[in-house]
């Protein structure tokens, strides 16, 4: 499955704010939805956001928590990973996965962190449903030099 990942803007912010993301200690979790959900990088900020979430045996409403979780820097670059996610025994038609801090109490305060497009409906038929992260982590975030400045 050809994947690609986007960060909400709405995660960027959080993580530059004083609630940063707690990545590696809160529980993270992915979701999938249709193809008729529309990710919005600009506005979608928390869960309530995300609509048209796939039903499907083996699939519970929420997602499952991202397990063995890292955060690492190394040469200006920070890397979030987790182990691959699998929905065993499954029947799901998904063509996104949302990845959201399931910290706070409602969908309307549980933040936004980044998307992944499938790049065409994947289906599972009573078999695994399994997203494969990248070898090189989930999301990267680069260092770069300042600019701006004379």
């Amino acid at each position: 499955m050809a994947v690609t990942a986007y960060w909400f803007g709405a995660g960027l912010l959080n993580m530059a704010k004083a609630d940063l993301l707690d990545f590696d200690t809160n529980t993270i979790k992915v979701m999938l939805t249709t193809s008729a959900y529309v990710p919005n990088q600009d506005t979608h900020d928390n869960k309530d956001d995300v609509t048209n979430e796939v039903t499907g045996t083996a699939y519970v409403a929420g997602g499952m928590a991202l397990g063995t979780k890292t955060v690492v820097q190394a040469l200006n670059v920070v890397t979030l990973d987790a182990a691959d996610t699998q929905w065993a025994a499954s029947t799901i038609t998904a063509r996104r996965a949302v990845v959201y801090d399931d910290a706070g109490g409602t969908a309307a305060t549980k933040r936004l962190i980044l998307w992944v497009d499938f790049g065409q409906d994947e289906i599972s038929s009573n078999g695994n449903f399994t997203i494969a992260w990248n070898a090189s982590g989930i999301a990267t975030l680069t260092a770069a030099d300042a600019v701006g400045f004379p």
